[in-house]
């Protein structure tokens, strides 16, 4: 089915992909009710307080994809007339074409015949997808969906946020997994200390349990025989 492919990509990449998604949504939370506001041609998205329009966050963006109800179709950014003007979806397309994956190198891509009626919560979840593969294939992130009208626009943000840390991980990994549903928890926590940039050693041949490492301390994920993820421990170095 289209795009199952951009699924799985998304998929490796989800633990990584949640944690710093969570840090997009802990700063915006941090201005209160808020809006959102796009200038491409600019190069600017803006998040600003609705109490306060001088508190904002400030963030470059990337636009990957518009994704929309009436052709029912996806249309990467370089076929649009706004375009990505950062050249980070000619390395999507990129590697579609290394990988040889159909979906990231024609243009515009035809909803599948199984998208279903209710096409709004689809285009939702689709923008997800392609938010998360893009994450996977680019290191950049977080990503946002932002709706107009029943369409979405799809972006990866250069945002002000810190960098992923164990620390950070460790203090939101509780909240985050209970949300999560990892199709290969494995993979995900190998991909996570990829993408971090944390280091990453397996406890045995069986891959029973996973350390992940940097400067501010440690997290040992272990797994049962399913692959499944039952304990997380986390032991910090302090500041």
């Amino acid at each position: 089915m289209t795009f199952e492919t951009l699924r799985a990509l998304a998929d490796r990449a989800a633990l990584f992909t949640a944690l710093r998604q969570d840090q997009l949504v802990t700063a915006t939370n941090a201005l209160g009710e808020h809006r959102w506001d796009v200038d491409l041609e600019a190069g600017t998205f803006t998040f600003a307080s609705i109490e306060d329009p001088t508190r904002t966050l400030l963030a470059t963006p990337h636009l990957l994809a518009s994704i929309a109800p009436g052709p029912r179709s996806l249309m990467w950014s370089w076929t649009l007339p706004q375009g990505d003007r950062t050249g980070i979806t000619d390395r999507l397309r990129t590697y579609g074409a290394d990988h040889d994956i159909v979906e990231l190198t024609q243009g515009e891509v035809a909803f599948p015949d199984d998208a279903g009626d209710d096409l709004e919560e689809w285009i939702a979840e689709l923008a997800h997808t392609i938010g998360g593969a893009s994450v996977e294939i680019t290191g950049l992130s977080p990503y946002y969906s932002a709706p107009t009208g029943g369409a979405r626009a799809v972006l990866l943000l250069d945002a002000p946020l810190e960098p992923l840390t164990v620390a950070s991980a460790v203090s939101a990994l509780p909240r985050i997994l209970w949300d999560l549903t990892l199709s290969d928890p494995r993979a995900s926590v190998w991909d996570l200390a990829r993408l971090a940039g944390w280091k990453l050693e397996w406890a045995d041949d069986a891959f029973s349990a996973a350390t992940l490492s940097d400067a501010t301390g440690s997290a040992t994920f272990s797994f049962d025989e399913y692959a499944r993820i039952t304990d997380v421990k986390g032991t910090l170095t302090g500041s």
